[in-house]
């Protein structure tokens, strides 16, 4: 049996939606447990399959990891009594290497297939191997089993400068080096949110991080860590997803649980497109509200590493983009591939040119329900935007990248007024 939705639309969205748990720092987090050699407990989790996937990984170490209510779990690694990770779930998805830096260290060693996920370009993993051999590991890649293994008899504290700006190797860097011997500089760092999230969390297990969010990070190796409870950030590409779908369905949508300094970005080029954005304060939480009226104006984007425009949020901006009143460019600089929506909103009769890494939207009136196909998560998140405003009905396969990283997404949206079906059928 496969699934798709089915979204009825043309349906403006009104209400309000309450942000989940940041994807981006939750599959970090979980695998970062390990370190503490203790229970921790994860509040604030987004019900999404990544973070079932290392649930299920991590229990199959021999972990205890439970979900003590819906989004709140608790990850108990004494017993874990493997450091092998190369079963077919570890390289189905791409978070998936933020093993290589918890269990190197945590127990010195760690045997991980390479990882998967969503193919939207080459993703090496060369800076994080370059600093786990700073570190002093011993990194090998077997390539016909497509298995990396690292051990150290112990990790030394080193000063690393990243070729480019990676995420995944920054976090990677912060989870080895917080247990090793001495100081370790990381310069030319990641700056994302999830990045600091994750570097609050193991401070909050005792580790010695300084400098997450800016270009130099500096860690102070500790012998031990303990366990603690922690509260995941709210996602920042939920949050932009439902602000882009507002504006497309010219909409008027509260967005709850929101860090709006995060999404300056996105909200900048908003409001450049005529949408209006109000932020506010309820005196538990933060909030934005987003209202359309009318087509919106074409604006160009540039994607760039934090705090630019965010790559995750691309593919559904070149959506809400396609019925703008004037064209667009839309400049993807962060991944080589990440323009696979582009044919399926040429379905919906979109009008896009693209050569390289270029964008041009010229855009039309309306789309129109088409039987379109989502290559990985985010283009699905532009596909589902594309739907909500087209006309007709529109069939969004591939739901299996969107259950990545988008809790409840077809109840969410329902709330506000749209209409998604999740349907299944025999292949």
């Amino acid at each position: 049996m496969t699934q798709y939705y089915s979204i009825q639309g043309g349906r403006r969205l009104e209400g309000t939606v309450t942000i989940s748990g940041a994807k981006n720092a939750a599959v970090a987090i979980i695998p970062a447990a390990v370190l503490a050699g203790e229970c921790c407990i994860l509040e604030n989790l987004p019900a999404i399959q990544d973070v079932q996937t290392l649930k299920h990984i991590l229990s199959r170490m021999g972990a205890q990891v439970d979900f003590t209510r819906g989004d709140c779990m608790r990850v108990d690694p004494t017993a874990i009594h493997t450091v092998d990770a190369t079963f077919p779930e570890v390289s189905a998805m791409r978070a998936s290497y933020y093993l290589l830096g918890a269990m190197l260290g945590a127990y010195g060693e760690v045997e991980l297939a390479l990882p998967g996920g969503c193919v939207i370009g080459p993703r090496p993993i060369d800076q994080h191997i370059k600093g786990l051999r700073a570190l002093g590991a011993n990194v090998y890649i077997d390539e016909s089993r497509n298995v990396v293994r690292a051990q150290a008899s112990k990790l030394r504290g080193a000063e690393i400068f990243f070729d480019l700006v990676s995420v995944g190797a920054t976090i990677n860097l912060m989870l080895a080096a917080c247990k090793a011997e001495g100081q370790t500089v990381l310069q030319n760092v990641a700056k994302e949110p999830h990045v600091v999230d994750v570097a609050n969390f193991l401070n909050m297990m005792g580790a010695s991080i300084k400098g997450a969010g800016t270009d130099v990070i500096r860690i102070q190796g500790r012998k031990k860590l303990h366990g603690c409870s922690y509260a995941v950030i709210p996602d920042q590409i939920e949050t932009g997803t439902y602000m882009i779908a507002a504006a497309a369905t010219r909409g008027d949508v509260i967005i709850k649980n929101v860090i709006p300094t995060h999404m300056e970005a996105i909200t900048a080029k908003l409001l450049e497109s005529g949408a209006q954005i109000v932020e506010g304060d309820d005196g538990r939480e933060f909030y934005l509200r987003v209202k359309m009226d009318g087509r919106p104006r074409g604006v160009n984007i540039k994607t760039a590493v934090y705090p630019g425009f965010p790559t995750d949020l691309q593919q559904p901006m070149m959506a809400y983009l396609t019925t703008a009143s004037s064209n667009s460019v839309v400049v993807e600089n962060i991944f080589e591939n990440r323009f696979n929506h582009v044919k399926e909103l040429r379905k919906m009769g979109a009008s896009i040119s693209v050569s390289k890494r270029t964008a041009r939207i010229r855009g039309v009136e309306a789309l129109r329900g088409a039987d379109i196909h989502a290559t990985d998560l985010r283009a699905g998140a532009a596909l589902i935007v594309a739907g909500l405003s087209a006309s007709g009905e529109t069939k969004v396969r591939g739901v299996e990248y969107i259950d990545r990283g988008y809790e409840h997404l077809e109840h969410k949206f329902n709330a506000l007024g749209a209409s998604i079906t999740r349907i299944e059928e025999e292949m």
